[in-house]
């Protein structure tokens, strides 16, 4: 694949030497394209002598080859690593200021953008405009991670590692890393996948919620498999006890409401919505605005609760009310149910029920416990779909979260094959 690798003007451009070497291992074509504030970090000498191609910023330099048009109509792949505030303005308003911008408007490829710089710089208003702008125009824009930044600050703004990035990138363009190896890579690519992970919190007070012991460990999972089948990836998390996937587009929620309000804005721009989101079946009826005090004369406070949307089957039923005459979205609708049998029922009776009660085209069954699913490493689910024979058994599917992950997607990518709509 030929890559055009991008390098913004920022002190973390010294982790894109390590992540040109990633590509060029992997036996990738890699043509740099420093910034001139770049090279005040990392000079061009490094860049030609581990690309072994020469390296230029000016649009004026091998004017006979038109390199200002030719790199980014040639580029099977663009990353720009590290993606200052000033680089990300600069794409988003389209100006053409030098090699690297003026490759970004030629990109008939995918464009994938790691940003490094300061908190205070990436969370302003003004960069998270460019980014949403960036995103809407069909760019991947990575979350930078969590951690010290140039001086004694930390926060939101690093550099993700190479490796990260280098697998982020390769799934936005369709490709899986070596060690994703998922069979159903590519099987998503252009499609648009929004996941749902961890577990909502619904406040009693202003110290106090209820909640409950999802990790987030199985949502992220299905978001790394959907990125490495190609797909671009929503990822609404509630309370995650685990890092969030590296290349997602993250929307973050606390409680259930805040959920669905989330879950039904990204609807109709989603191909396939994956619902594992531990969801509050109940909330407070009211929320104090000071914290529940412990009473004088002993008695105990009554907390009423009253029952949250079902989200799901919202979803399953807007999509069925929607014009006929519109491609109904999201086309494939997967939920989770977590369950434990009782004298009843058995957990995959209470599964088949929950299929037929939400109407969602899969289902993924985990039987739960103290011991069980949550914050494991391991599982073992059955997946079920309304298409099951009648009174045949799903067989179990067993081994780590993203094992689980990468069989669902495969699923998906089948159930979505079906669903596509006929031309």
């Amino acid at each position: 694949m030929r890559i055009v690798l991008g390098v913004g003007g920022g002190i973390a451009a010294y982790k894109a030497a390590s992540l040109l070497r990633l590509f060029t291992e992997a036996g990738h074509s890699v043509q740099v394209i420093p910034t001139e504030a770049s090279t005040r970090f990392v000079g061009v000498a490094t860049w030609e002598a581990l690309s072994g191609k020469p390296v230029s910023t000016s649009v004026f330099d091998a004017v006979d080859t038109v390199n200002h048009v030719r790199l980014g109509h040639e580029a099977d792949l663009v990353v720009v690593a590290p993606a200052t505030a000033d680089l990300l303005a600069r794409a988003a308003a389209g100006l053409a200021s030098d090699l690297l911008t003026n490759t970004l408007l030629m990109a008939h490829g995918p464009v994938f953008f790691a940003p490094a710089m300061h908190t205070e710089m990436w969370n302003h208003a003004a960069t998270q405009a460019n980014v949403a702008v960036l995103r809407s125009r069909g760019a991947t824009v990575m979350e930078p991670a969590t951690g010290r930044l140039t001086g004694k600050d930390s926060g939101p703004g690093r550099l993700p590692e190479p490796e990260d990035i280098f697998a982020a990138a390769l799934a936005a363009a369709g490709q899986a890393s070596d060690e994703a190896g998922s069979s159903a890579a590519g099987r998503l690519s252009g499609q648009t996948v929004t996941v749902t992970a961890g577990g909502t919190r619904e406040p009693l007070d202003p110290v106090r919620f209820l909640g409950n012991r999802s990790s987030g460990k199985q949502g992220a999972a299905v978001a790394e498999a959907a990125l490495a089948a190609g797909a671009r990836v929503r990822f609404i998390a509630a309370h995650m006890e685990v890092p969030v996937p590296a290349g997602v587009e993250l929307v973050q929620v606390e409680t259930a409401l805040e959920l669905r309000d989330a879950v039904h804005a990204a609807a109709s721009s989603t191909d396939i919505l994956v619902m594992s989101a531990a969801v509050a079946d109940f909330r407070p009826g009211e929320n104090a605005e000071t914290k529940i005090k412990k009473r004088d004369d002993g008695t105990d406070p009554v907390i009423t609760l009253v029952r949250n949307p079902d989200i799901l089957h919202e979803v399953v039923q807007r999509r069925a009310e929607s014009d006929a005459g519109a491609a109904a979205h999201p086309l494939v609708i997967v939920g989770f149910a977590a369950e434990t049998g009782d004298g009843s029922a058995s957990v995959l009776e209470y599964g088949r029920r929950k299929l037929e009660r939400k109407g969602c085209d899969l289902l993924v069954l985990n039987q739960v416990g103290r011991s069980l699913v949550f914050g494991q490493d391991t599982t073992e689910v059955r997946i079920l779909s309304p298409q099951d024979a009648p009174g045949s058994e799903p067989t179990a599917v067993a081994g780590s979260k993203a094992d689980i992950a990468r069989h669902l997607i495969d699923r998906i990518a089948e159930r979505l094959d079906a669903a596509m709509p006929s031309v």
